[in-house]
């Protein structure tokens, strides 16, 4: 089969290169999906760059990129049932803890990390699923639900953002967005209530202006740069929901302000989430699709061949909605 794969770290360009490789037969319980796209997320470029901290050199002596996708089942391992052969799914954690991900046409995957799409869901957004959709959801509903609740969503135009957004105003919640001047309109097009521009100087007393009492919870992009205001914008008991800090990894927590609101800082990782905790976030993610409240956007879609172009993309600034390699 053929796939994009890359042996030592480094720009996309240099290291990203197009091979064929056998494909795995499934074990007992892993299924082959025959790929019809491609989540290229940040994280997965970052990977490749050899981002990750204290990772010096690749784990697998070849690795097959991205770990989220979508496309159709076409074999099973012998202990499982063959009618899940032809069913439309979504894939997570292709490239998390293992060498292969979905950068290519098959993927052989535990049956415990596809999910059935609902009937309507298309294959370029099923391939949004995984690492956007599943942060969005779990960043919004991981306590409970939101009804009558304010939340803070930063990045408000991201691929985990916009979602997060519709996701918060479909559970009943009044929605402030931060984001780039130039994704305004977007983010009010997703339905958020406020927007406001998370590089004015003026942003914490533009938030408490709209909302007084403050906000109920974060769901926060970058906590290393925000941390030093978003306590003064938060209701006492509120909870800052992180899941990244990509500009700052070392960030020191101004702790008596946070003490003395008893701010709660709930850092999740969304490859390793809890199998309760997920199936809870799957279930919000096709309800809320389903009911119409949910529509992912997609920011641009390369061939196979140009997954380097794809990796670059995913970490453009303004970048608006996922980008995918089409299979």
């Amino acid at each position: 089969m053929k796939v994009i794969s890359y042996e030592k770290f480094g720009s996309a360009t240099e290291v990203l290169q197009a091979q064929e490789i056998e494909l795995q037969k499934p074990r007992q319980g892993e299924v082959v999906v025959k790929l019809k796209y491609s989540g290229v997320n940040p994280s997965d470029a970052k990977a490749r760059a050899g981002n990750r901290p204290g990772v010096i050199r690749p784990e697998y002596s070849l690795v097959v990129p991205n770990s989220d996708g979508s496309g159709v089942i076409e074999e099973v391992g012998s202990n499982l049932d063959k009618s899940l052969i032809g069913k439309r799914v979504w894939v997570r954690n292709g490239q998390w803890k293992r060498p292969f991900g979905t950068a290519a046409e098959y993927i052989t995957i535990a049956v415990e990390n596809i999910v059935e799409m609902p009937s309507k869901m298309t294959f370029q957004e099923g391939a949004t699923m995984g690492i956007p959709g599943l942060t969005a959801a779990h960043g919004i509903f991981g306590t409970g639900e939101v009804i009558g609740k304010t939340l803070l969503i930063s990045g408000g135009g991201g691929a985990v953002g916009h979602l997060a957004i519709q996701l918060a105003k479909w559970g009943g919640a009044k929605v402030i967005a931060t984001g780039s001047k130039s994704s305004a309109g977007s983010i009010l097009n997703f339905g958020a209530d406020y927007f406001f521009d998370y590089s004015s100087d003026k942003l914490v007393s533009q938030i408490n202006e709209v909302v007084p009492d403050g906000v109920d919870r974060v769901i926060e992009v970058e906590f290393g740069l925000n941390l030093n205001w978003i306590h003064n914008v938060l209701k006492p008991n509120g909870t800052i929901a992180v899941f990244g800090s990509a500009k700052e990894m070392n960030p020191i927590i101004p702790f008596g302000p946070y003490l003395f609101k008893a701010i709660k800082i709930d850092i999740f990782l969304i490859y390793i989430l809890p199998i309760k905790e997920r199936k809870i976030a799957i279930n919000y993610l096709h309800s809320a699709y389903e009911q119409k409240a949910l529509k992912p956007k997609i920011d641009s879609i390369f061939k196979l061949e140009d997954c380097d172009k794809a990796h670059d993309r995913t970490l453009t600034k303004g970048r608006k909605g996922a980008v995918l390699l089409e299979i």
